[in-house]
């Protein structure tokens, strides 16, 4: 039986993807990066391994997500994209008529816009994470309330109240003024959730057309609440896919059955999932952009090299 592999590695989290010929999911995982890429994709890939029928053969790989350079070199995936491309592509299979994607993960958020299944327009937040998954996590923690019971208490909220959410700092400034004033966990945990969309829609979405259907993605999309808040600011329905956190991941997949078609995978195996690994870098004086080039070493080989904005230190297989 023929399956594609999927790895979308971001700063938060890790997902893996085994999808059948058909398109469905017959795995999807979602793992914590905790800072050590190398060693959860491995963690990931052994139970992936295990999780799928004996006689499934891997035919095709694809990498997205911040860490796609590192995830694809490691595992030989046959194609490389971009998180724009890979959540389009998965949104596009699950609606096919989605006309506008939003996406928030853990340090990154972004908007996607499709025409006739085609990304039309799309922008991403820039070096302020106020408005991801990062940002509640810290509130919650603050708060001393689970992340799972953020979404359902934002629901239990009576009296509407304003947090300020256009950073951090200001939120949390703005949350114990609103705790000082005697407003309940519930109203304070709506507001925030109103404030993170607001945030949202004033600076990703900050002149996108935005039509129906809007399909939610990302690991966010798991807090019932942000879905409310997003209904309410735009008067219209928000569909959350049943996999909606490992998106990325299934975009990829996609994509790699797609590329390989007509020729055979470069699919390394999942015996990668017990070699040594390990990164290092270095700055190129060759010119005055003085690039810093990631190297990754698979035992004591460069088996893969980036960052540079030439072609000086390209490995060739």
């Amino acid at each position: 039986m023929k399956a594609y592999l999927g790895l979308d590695v971001g700063s938060v989290s890790i997902n893996i993807v085994v999808l059948s010929e058909a398109g469905d999911v017959i795995t999807g995982l979602y793992l914590r990066t905790k800072g050590r890429p190398i060693q959860v994709i491995q963690e990931g890939l052994k139970k992936a391994e295990q999780s799928i029928p004996p006689d499934c053969e891997i035919a095709g790989v694809g990498s997205t997500g911040s860490g796609r350079y590192l995830a694809g070199i490691m595992v030989g995936a046959d194609v490389v994209k971009n998180e724009i491309t890979a959540h389009a592509v998965a949104a596009s299979t699950m609606v096919p008529d989605v006309q506008t994607v939003f996406e928030i993960g853990g340090q990154d958020s972004k908007i996607i816009v499709l025409r006739d299944g085609i990304v039309t327009d799309f922008a991403m937040n820039t070096v302020c994470a106020a408005g991801t998954g990062s940002f509640l996590d810290q509130q919650a923690a603050r708060l001393n309330i689970p992340i799972t019971q953020f979404g359902e208490l934002a629901l239990q909220s009576s009296v509407p109240v304003r947090i300020a959410g256009r950073c951090t700092v200001f939120a949390e400034s703005d949350m114990i003024h609103k705790q000082q004033m005697g407003h309940q966990i519930p109203d304070i945990i709506n507001g925030l959730c109103e404030a993170l969309v607001r945030n949202y829609l004033n600076n990703v979405g900050k002149g996108k057309e935005i039509l129906s259907p809007i399909v939610f993605q990302g690991g966010v999309a798991a807090n019932v609440g942000i879905k409310a808040a997003f209904e309410k600011a735009l008067g219209e329905p928000v569909l959350i896919p049943k996999h909606f956190n490992i998106m990325g991941a299934i975009g990829a997949a996609q994509l790699a059955r797609e590329e390989v078609r007509n020729r055979q995978t470069s699919f390394k195996g999942f015996q990668i999932a017990g070699l040594p690994y390990r990164t290092g870098s270095f700055e190129c004086d060759g010119c005055s952009n003085v690039c810093e080039v990631v190297e990754i070493y698979e035992g004591d080989k460069v088996i893969g090299r980036w960052g540079s904005r030439c072609s000086k230190w390209d490995i060739v297989q």
